[in-house]
């Protein structure tokens, strides 16, 4: 009761929406609606393609103080359009990501209490080659399983990492060590993303050596995809990077700041409920048999100290 929770998300997850309002009301809390046509929770998609960068640059302050000051944070993202940004330039959103970064560092952190869900809609049905009806299954069973016995399964299998001094991924043109001495690993089942089921832990940002290929899956960001995705990293930071299309878009992301060339997180997808690509990170990432990395930033709150606007899973399957 009291509580002020930031409730974000867009015309097509109404009927979910229109539920949260109504049992934050029975427990005496005050949503705060952030109601968007696309974009991220602090912006939309067409102030991001006109404002001045000066502006982009700066947070609302207005915006700020909520981020700071709510007791928690709800999403349910449900896009009319997954493409919807693609003409958007890196530096732009990097430099949005940027101004809010020390804001949302609370729910990075988990100092404030959070959870992004999905309301199935046709757009997100399209990207993953499924009818409306059939992906809908697939997110409910994604979502709808034992948390507390994959959380304790996980717990198991991220305990290894714990004990562990090093980390080597072997695949498909793929030969990378990371070192994860000293590192805490983290636990995703159903406590932040919905679906959760993942591990994950900050590599130690000067250790990777090798190569690692990203040519199962094309990474996706801001509405792009990007095509066998190939990186060469030397003491930590990536000297050679090429892709098989937006070759571009990748370099000039990875020119975003002198983070964004090294690895903000390792993590290990384990959900049972997700066994196929879906053309969305947020399930592709705990796709079971899977690894991802991500680009950027890491969580210091388990050890990271990697800092950068951008923060960019990538996916590459590891079961065959």
């Amino acid at each position: 009761p009291g509580w002020q929770v930031i409730v974000w998300g867009t015309p097509w997850a109404r009927p979910l929406l229109e539920e949260v309002m109504k049992q934050l009301g029975e427990r005496g809390a005050y949503p705060l609606l952030r109601l968007t046509f696309s974009g991220g929770s602090a912006y939309h998609r067409a102030w991001l393609r006109h404002a001045p960068l000066d502006v982009i640059s700066e947070p609302a302050p207005i915006e700020v103080h909520a981020l700071e000051q709510c007791d928690a944070w709800l999403g349910v993202s449900a896009p009319e359009n997954t493409r919807d940004g693609a003409d958007i330039p890196a530096e732009r959103t990097s430099a949005v990501g940027e101004a809010y970064r020390d804001a949302e560092s609370r729910l990075h952190r988990k100092e404030t209490p959070w959870v992004l869900c999905w309301y199935p809609t046709p757009a997100l049905a399209q990207d993953a080659g499924m009818t409306l009806p059939a992906f809908a299954d697939f997110l409910y069973g994604s979502c709808l399983i034992d948390w507390k016995s994959l959380h304790e399964q996980i717990s198991r299998q991220a305990q290894l990492f714990d004990e562990a001094e090093e980390v080597r991924i072997v695949g498909n043109g793929t030969d990378l060590r990371l070192s994860v001495l000293g590192r805490r690993t983290d636990v995703d089942a159903g406590t932040g993303n919905m679906p959760g089921g993942e591990f994950f832990v900050c590599p130690v940002e000067t250790s990777a050596e090798g190569t690692i290929a990203f040519t199962e899956f094309p990474a996706t960001l801001g509405g792009r995809e990007v095509r066998g995705v190939r990186l060469r990293f030397s003491e930590g930071r990536i000297v050679d990077a090429s892709a098989d299309s937006e070759e571009d878009f990748l370099l000039e992301t990875l020119d975003t700041d002198e983070g964004a060339r090294r690895i903000g997180e390792l993590g290990i997808g384990c959900n049972p409920g997700i066994n196929r690509y879906m053309r969305n990170i947020y399930f592709d990432e705990k796709m079971n048999g899977t690894i991802h990395l991500a680009l950027g930033f890491g969580f210091d709150y388990i050890g990271g100290t990697n800092q950068s606007a951008i923060h960019w899973d990538i996916v590459k399957d590891l079961r065959s």
